[in-house]
């Protein structure tokens, strides 16, 4: 038996998966202030739906895989470790001053952003190695010992240590770090060329920093997630699920912390390309995961999901780049729980604000004042407030009623359904020009593509959704209430490793690329005897850090074996990157020679053998639910919409809207002019634009 825990910011998904391949879903309220008992929580759902004690369904699990947004939200919160940051002396303002770039050029009323390590704990080490690994200024180590006396007095809690060059002569950085553990012992700290040996001083200072600042947060985290599961009876092993794609040993996370920001989105992407594949062989998809806080989208390309090396917290050169690759998942305030409110001048605007789990929306009845995407619908009649959650929860309608009338309605002089309409109008825009801006801006016609909706909110506008951005199809699937915690379950164990080493194909270095290459293999392959000693399948791809001469920025070429030997392969490198840059940047300059900066090998290590399964209802429940409800509809008015149960919709069978069709987690609502069909994978798959 498998379980997957998803913790988002207002609900914690897990999924069990039994012996047999059969599914359940669960969900329960998040604990922001102890994540950990809404994964116990869930839980107790699911053994109580199977009949047994919570100890005695955890004693029969082998795995758990956890994806989690507590990194990232001590970071959004600040709340990560006092953290000093030594560099070499010098170059001090490495965190200071980026790499430039600004998102308006023109727009200076914004202020400079604060670097993650202030300057007051940033502290610069005497010693200096050059571009070659020569030592040209010996290490200082009775300064060093002086600095961390100083690091004491200043109770730091973690360090981060980014020396120059030390990608190619680690010497000065491995010295300093023995130093730190004998003189500042039980303090965590963070060597750069161990984390992230990457070219870029900037971000491997910021990755280091940041990942340094985590460790005591999530050392902590990972242990009491892993003390109180083997206290609540579960003896397997525990994965956490990484921002690449991937997992990892949640020791091995505590380890290396910053691998775990925004882990829980990367997983939707696995799952999105699942049902795209099963439900309509497309092998172009948008995944739209919507939450209680937030609205995720991310691409499936020709079969692959892609990656960005420009991943930032916060906004592009007003945040921090983590300096690692992740799933490019793009996130905006658009979730169940965000809320609706109208600005001075009169416009209506969603989020970015979020009621989260505490104190929620108006209508869950736990202290909420200000009226959200939930409430909405609630007023609209597309969700049940006797049947949410499977009827676990009952939603105060009248409560949603007043609020959205009061501080919507009547500030823009609109009737209560009109108001609600509007609300799930303008969070709907938010959430096409957020696709937009992954499909539109990267060159693909959404149009071309079909819309995975996932996350509990999902159903509400993905035919709306659907419509503006001309998809002909938008596929709903039986898990897609907990479309990222399934996908944790058709991850694999991943680890990536690296080096930095100059050549061109002009002149190549073929002895030196292949003893790096070599080493990297080796590393690849330590990790498969490792972690991934249990897998079913295990792949190593090579891919080299390339670009034109004197151009800034490099592309990643995938290497076609995992040496270049011969002088073929390195013809067919030069060839493979005009390649790439021609279909990333539709130009290409075919006799130019080509520079190579760093090498990568990422090591995949398959633990299941594909995904047959079979979703069952869990906590099945006995209200009654009508057949028909009157539901509100911009443009249509107030209409007798029909209303299913997703569970009970047999296979082949079609519904044409208006409709609603409800589960325990989640409600798919069928404009009027669209249809729904129930797939035999038992995915809703609906046509936006059918006539009724």
């Amino acid at each position: 038996m498998r379980f997957a825990v998803d913790t988002g910011g207002t609900f914690t998904d897990l999924v069990v998966e039994d012996d047999n391949g059969e599914v359940r879903m669960y969900k329960a309220s998040t604990t922001p202030t102890d994540p950990v008992a809404g994964v116990l929580d869930t839980l107790a759902l699911a053994a109580e739906d199977y009949g047994v004690s919570r100890s005695d369904l955890l004693a029969r699990g082998d795995m758990l895989i956890h994806g989690t947004t507590h990194a990232i939200n001590a970071i959004v919160t600040g709340n990560t470790a006092r953290t000093a940051f030594l560099t070499t002396r010098g170059h001090p303002d490495v965190l200071v001053l980026r790499e430039g770039g600004r998102i308006e050029p023109f727009n200076f009323t914004v202020p400079y952003p604060q670097p993650y390590v202030p300057r007051s704990l940033t502290y610069e080490v005497v010693e200096r190695i050059m571009y070659n690994g020569e030592v040209r200024e010996a290490l200082d180590e009775k300064e060093v010992v002086e600095t961390i006396a100083q690091l004491k007095k200043a109770k730091v809690e973690a360090v981060a240590v980014c020396l120059l060059w030390s990608i190619v002569n680690p010497a000065h950085e491995i010295r300093v770090g023995e130093l730190l553990e004998e003189h500042l012992p039980g303090v965590p700290y963070t060597l750069s060329h161990v984390l992230n040996p990457s070219l870029r001083e900037y971000r491997r200072a910021s990755s280091a920093a940041i990942d340094a600042s985590l460790k005591p947060l999530m050392g902590a985290y990972m242990g009491g997630l892993e003390s109180r599961l083997r206290d609540a009876g579960f003896d397997g092993r525990v994965l956490v699920v990484t921002t690449q794609g991937g997992a990892m040993d949640a020791a091995d996370m505590a380890q290396s912390p910053i691998h775990s920001i925004n882990s829980g989105p990367a997983m939707a992407p696995l799952a999105g390309r699942a049902y795209a594949q099963a439900d309509s062989g497309a092998d172009t998809a948008i995944i739209a995961d919507t939450g209680g806080t937030t609205f995720d989208v991310s691409l499936v390309r020709g079969g692959r999901i892609p990656w960005t090396r420009e991943t930032w917290i916060g906004q592009p050169y007003r945040g921090h780049m983590t300096g690692f690759p992740a799933v490019d998942v793009k996130s905006i305030g658009a979730g169940g729980g965000s809320i609706a409110w109208v600005d001075e001048g009169g416009l209506l605007h969603i989020g970015p604000q979020s009621a989260g789990a505490v104190p929620g929306p108006v209508c869950y009845g736990k202290g909420g004042t200000e009226p959200t995407v939930t409430d909405a619908s609630v007023v609209l009649g597309w969700i049940d407030p006797d049947f949410f959650l499977g009827g676990a929860m009952s939603l105060d309608r009248e409560a949603a009623a007043k609020a959205i009338q009061s501080q919507v309605g009547d500030k823009l002089g609109f009737g209560l359904h009109e108001a609600a309409a509007a609300i799930l109008s303008v969070a709907t825009e938010n959430m096409v020009h957020a696709i937009e801006d992954i499909t539109v801006n990267q060159g693909i016609d959404p149009r071309g593509a079909v819309l995975i909706g996932g996350g509990g909110a999902a159903g509400l506008n993905v035919t709306a959704i659907a419509r503006r951005l001309g998809c002909e199809r938008a596929i709903i699937p039986d898990v897609a209430a907990a479309l990222s915690a399934a996908g944790a379950l058709m991850s694999d164990l991943r680890a990536e490793f690296s080096g930095t080493l100059y050549t061109q194909t002009a002149g190549f270095e073929t002895e030196r690329v292949n003893e790096l290459l070599a080493r990297l293999e080796s590393q690849c392959q330590e990790f498969i005897a490792g972690p991934g000693a249990d897998s079913i399948e295990q792949i190593i791809e090579f891919t080299a850090e390339a670009r034109y001469p004197s151009q800034i920025w490099e592309i990643e070429v995938p290497l076609r074996g995992n040496r270049v030997a011969s002088d073929q392969d390195v013809a067919d490198l030069r060839d493979d990157f005009h390649s790439t840059h021609q279909e990333i940047f539709a130009i290409a300059d075919n006799k130019s020679e080509v520079e190579v900066v760093g090498w990568r090998a990422n090591v995949r290590c398959r633990l299941r053998d594909g995904v047959e399964w079979t979703v069952k209802e869990a906590v099945a429940s006995d209200i009654e639910v009508p057949e028909h409800r009157e539901a509100y509809f911009e443009g249509s008015g107030l209409v007798d919409a029909r209303v299913l149960r997703f569970e009970d919709m047999a296979r082949g069978e079609e519904v044409t809207g208006p409709a609603i069709i409800e589960s325990s987690f989640t409600t798919v609502v069928v404009d009027p002019g669209a249809s729904a069909v129930r797939r035999d994978s038992g995915s809703l798959v609906i046509n936006p634009a059918a006539e009724g």
